[in-house]
């Protein structure tokens, strides 16, 4: 299986998301110089944007086959928190960093296998999420470091997320607690989006759990 990953993911329209301007948007000499320290070690980054909430930032690593994915975060995290020390900022990876009515941050994990991409593959993508859905609890156990707990306090079926109780899926719906993208609709093959894992999620617990699930049957 092929993975990759956002690191803090909320979505949204407003003046801070993908902004640009001081007043808007905080912190781009961080992202940016992580971005770059990221390519020099040889991490597979692969995108960063402005997020809703003020000084908050979403980055992409992948994508990475199997749980190379852990590695590859893991150490992309480490240099973000290395660099924040010379800008004197601390770094928080909690999913519901601000409470009330702001978009909580999440780990946004794109799964495909081979199959899924080629010709005739989104039939192989709804299997998969069909494996999915017969084992919430299981996933919403692994998807944060509490088991469960983290990410209570952001999947309410607010801010763009799905309960954290309920399992769906959709296409271009970023309400789902699964999404598949419009292109892959359209195509008929590629990935899709498993939109449960918290910002702090440890990367080789999900990976292991999806492959678990969708490769092994277990």
């Amino acid at each position: 299986a092929v993975v990759s990953t956002r690191s803090t993911g909320s979505s949204g329209i407003n003046a801070e998301y993908g902004g640009a301007g001081s007043d808007k948007v905080k912190g781009r000499k961080i992202v940016e110089g992580h971005y770059r320290a990221c390519l020099y070690a040889g991490v597979k980054i692969a995108g960063s944007n402005a997020e809703v909430m003020p000084s908050q930032w979403e980055y992409q690593v992948g994508p990475c086959e199997g749980i190379s994915m852990g590695d590859h975060l893991w150490v992309s995290r480490w240099i973000l928190c290395r660099l924040a020390e010379e800008f004197n900022v601390v770094i928080s990876f909690d999913p519901k960093p601000i409470p009330g009515d702001w978009n909580g941050a999440g780990c946004h994990t794109n799964i495909s296998t081979e199959a899924m991409r080629q010709d005739g593959g989104y039939d192989k993508i709804i299997e998969a999420i069909k494996l999915m859905e017969k084992k919430p609890l299981e996933h919403i156990m692994e998807y944060d470091p509490t088991g469960g707990d983290d990410n209570r306090r952001r999947l309410t079926g607010q801010h763009e997320t799905a309960s954290i109780d309920e399992f769906s899926y959709g296409v271009a719906h970023r309400g789902a607690s699964i999404r598949i993208p419009r292109q892959v609709d359209n195509d008929k093959k590629g990935y899709f989006e498993d939109r449960r894992p918290s910002s702090n999620a440890d990367p080789y617990s999900v990976t292991n759990r999806i492959v678990m699930t969708i490769c092994l049957g277990e």
